[in-house]
């Protein structure tokens, strides 16, 4: 599998209050991780940056994702423990109080891919059937979208668009949404925060990474198209592509 994480803080902000990675565990799975953190005075490199850690530390200490239902209940127990350590450090720092982090993280084997995600942090998939998103966001602007208050093109300039319906560290019960498809050889998946969902058209988003480019240039063109585009929030993505030296997971 090959894989790329970039991250960037764009052309506005003082400060990246994203993160993310890739990591591998004995089996070489693949746990892909992207966390947009939120929260005054800074706090959310704080909440993203531990969700991050406690997730990579659990990863590592697994050998082995058998299946999608293995992968689905990793993912709530590494959400959960999360959780308890961003509420506990907010507790524990007042000037953290109030912090938290969106959440996409996908562990991909050598036949699936199972995503959970909190918040709007998107995960996309590239095969056969085209470009897709898999995950629906926690936001205000979807709710209305869905509840048809406002139409998906009233959603992208509406002043509340920034306003998530769900937070990982923000309350001590934590609900993700967990999807699992098929991952084939010549499929990508692509993993983002807002900062750059919200630059990007889909199209714009197929066609890099449809081009004939490494993965790194792949990535290199997200970012630089989503600054070139504005670059007013943190930009932070993963692309995995499934290739043909993938063996066992």
């Amino acid at each position: 599998m090959n894989s790329v994480f970039r991250t960037d803080k764009g052309r506005i902000r003082p400060h990246n209050e994203d993160n993310g990675g890739v990591f591998l565990n004995a089996a070489k799975d693949c746990l892909a991780i992207v966390a947009d953190g939120m929260g005054g005075h800074n706090a959310g490199d704080v909440a993203s940056q531990m969700t991050i850690e406690t997730m990579k530390s659990q990863w590592l200490k697994i050998e082995r994702i058998e299946n999608a239902n293995q992968a689905e209940q990793w993912l709530k127990t590494a959400i959960l423990k999360s959780n308890e350590k961003v509420l506990l450090h907010a507790k524990d720092f007042p000037e953290c109080s109030g912090m938290g982090t969106t959440l996409v993280a996908a562990i991909c084997t050598a036949s699936f891919c199972t995503i959970a995600n909190i918040g709007d942090s998107r995960c996309y998939i590239l095969n056969e059937n085209g470009f897709s998103q898999i995950t629906e966001d926690h936001s205000l602007v979807n709710e209305l979208v869905k509840s048809g208050e406002i139409t998906k093109e009233d959603a992208e300039h509406h002043p509340r668009k920034n306003v998530l319906t769900r937070a990982l560290g923000t309350a001590p019960d934590v609900t993700a949404d967990f999807y699992t498809v098929i991952f084939e050889q010549g499929d990508s998946i692509l993993l983002c925060s807002d900062g750059l969902s919200n630059k990007l058209a889909q199209q714009d988003m197929q066609q890099i990474l449809q081009a004939g480019l490494s993965i790194e240039e792949k990535a290199d063109s997200f970012v630089h198209m989503a600054n070139e585009n504005g670059g007013e929030d943190n930009i932070t993505l993963v692309i995995l592509e499934h290739s043909a030296g993938l063996e066992g997971g």
